[in-house]
């Protein structure tokens, strides 16, 4: 389990936990908002069978307290660099700062595994962009397909 302490607005742990026997089901039924379906699957599922099919990615279950709440990938890149990929809050999850502790979460762990940590969105994605720049990410000018690659900035002393 990665566990950074953070809580959601309605008081709720959030961790990430590793999509197992128990809890593959709830992960692959996650599903966005209608308007998100430009940008991210219809569901998790897809993400899940991506993890499967790779040897890049790896899939997080999210967790409010005990309900899988979401889906997020991180994933090594042959530069070393650190990515997070493939994240997905559930419909009912959104709005209360569950994708907030999600990002924050997994990017505390992946840059005590190494930097740069590094994640795209694509640009008309607006309230991605708006939470990644909030977190500390900035653009860095490359795209990756047609999204924009963004780079967790170091942190400061």
């Amino acid at each position: 389990m990665i566990d950074s302490g953070l809580t959601d607005r309605r008081g709720r742990r959030i961790t990430l936990r590793p999509v197992d026997d128990d809890n593959w089901r709830a992960v692959a039924d996650v599903a966005p908002r209608d308007d998100q379906r430009d940008w991210v699957p219809a569901l998790a599922a897809r993400y899940l069978l991506l993890t499967e099919r790779s040897e890049v990615w790896n899939s997080l279950a999210a967790y409010a307290d005990d309900t899988v709440v979401g889906h997020v990938m991180w994933g090594v890149d042959e530069d070393g660099s650190r990515w997070i990929g493939g994240m997905l809050i559930d419909a009912a999850q959104q709005g209360c700062g569950v994708g907030r502790a999600v990002v924050r979460t997994l990017c505390d762990w992946l840059a005590a595994q190494g930097r740069p940590v590094r994640l795209s969105y694509h640009p008309e994605n607006s309230s991605a962009a708006r939470l990644y720049a909030s977190l500390g990410f900035a653009p860095t000018g490359v795209w990756e397909d047609d999204e924009l690659v963004a780079e967790l900035a170091e942190p400061r002393g």
